[in-house]
């Protein structure tokens, strides 16, 4: 129960992070949980206390899940046939950073321009600073030949403890669409505009609970740090992850949807890149149905086989059947 509730919690404040204002859950479902919920604090000891090992939570914190669930104090998460509103978002924990430091990479093979780059990172005062205790700072990986660079937003929870970029959930899932195009991962690059995982406030345990978007301010920051390794790598493509990154890249207002620059060619830097849906966006529409879940890998998989083909790759028949 514990680890349903925090991953609920999660995905909530991803959501609201992300800038989604209502979300709709059934009657049933939302009985049901409600239900177990009450359950699980009527056999508490101390029922004025979470249940053992979840976050303690206090007006700075994440909101606690009665709160998200609907109180008094806060908008009902909305039933079909009900009016929608509008929950406030997450206060961040972003800081005021200084503008970014300019530098310029050194002479040298691609080996040692990206370790001088990662010692930079790593030691970047900035970057330390925004790292939690025990956690890493992260920079791209993957082959410094690859024709195709993936980027992302920032790190997760499992890519601040491995100090490695989509290693969670949705870089599974970004593995298993490099695989099928015929790659590894090991033979393209991936990475984020970020080199640290957004900060939000810690529960009473130390832990952060959920992920935030960057700021414009924390993107502009690090941007210098990805272009280095653009500049490295001169990957043949670079593949924006969801909307996010595609503002980091493109311009912060440059689009208000994903699907006004999806679809077509931009330049990065002298370099083509595609704007694609992140992993993440994915996973979502696997927990709404199929057919949602089918046309959305198919919608992603057209993009890749347009990537592969400006890549120069070969394309089966199979491949462009993927999904259908």
């Amino acid at each position: 129960m514990r680890a349903v509730l925090n991953t609920l919690v999660d995905e909530l404040t991803r959501l609201k992070a992300s800038g989604v204002k209502t979300v709709s859950v059934s009657d049933e479902s939302l009985a049901a949980l409600k239900s177990a919920l009450r359950r699980r604090f009527q056999n508490s000891p101390a029922p004025a206390q979470p249940a053992a090992g979840l976050p303690q939570h206090s007006a700075k914190d994440n909101p606690p899940i009665a709160a998200i669930l609907g109180t008094p104090t806060t908008p009902p998460i909305a039933s079909p046939g009900e009016r929608r509103q509008s929950v406030e978002p997450k206060k961040t924990e972003a800081r005021k950073l200084p503008p970014p430091a300019p530098f310029a990479l050194p002479a040298g093979d691609k080996a040692a321009r990206w370790n001088w780059l990662l010692e930079r990172v790593l030691n970047d005062p900035v970057c330390k600073a925004n790292v939690r205790p025990g956690k890493k700072a992260v920079l791209g990986v993957g082959s410094l030949e690859a024709k195709i660079m993936f980027v992302g937003e920032a790190p997760g929870a499992e890519e601040e403890i491995q100090g490695e970029p989509f290693v969670g959930p949705a870089g599974q899932l970004l593995t298993r669409m490099i695989v099928a195009t015929g790659l590894k991962r090991e033979e393209v690059y991936i990475g984020n505009i970020m080199n640290w995982r957004p900060q939000l406030p810690l529960g009473a345990d130390g832990q952060q609970y959920g992920n935030r978007e960057p700021t414009e301010e924390e993107m502009t920051y690090c941007l210098p740090f990805l272009r280095a390794q653009i500049e490295i790598v001169q990957p043949a493509v670079i593949v924006a992850m969801g909307a996010t990154a595609s503002k980091g890249l493109l311009g912060f207002r440059s689009f208000k949807t994903l699907g006004e620059i999806r679809g077509r060619w931009h330049d990065y830097l002298g370099t083509p890149l595609r704007v694609t849906y992140h992993p993440s966006y994915l996973l979502r529409k696997e927990s709404e149905s199929k057919l949602s879940e089918k046309k959305a890998k198919r919608a992603a998989w057209e993009d890749f086989l347009v990537i592969m083909e400006k890549a120069g790759m070969p394309i089966s028949e199979k491949q462009r059947g993927y999904f259908l």
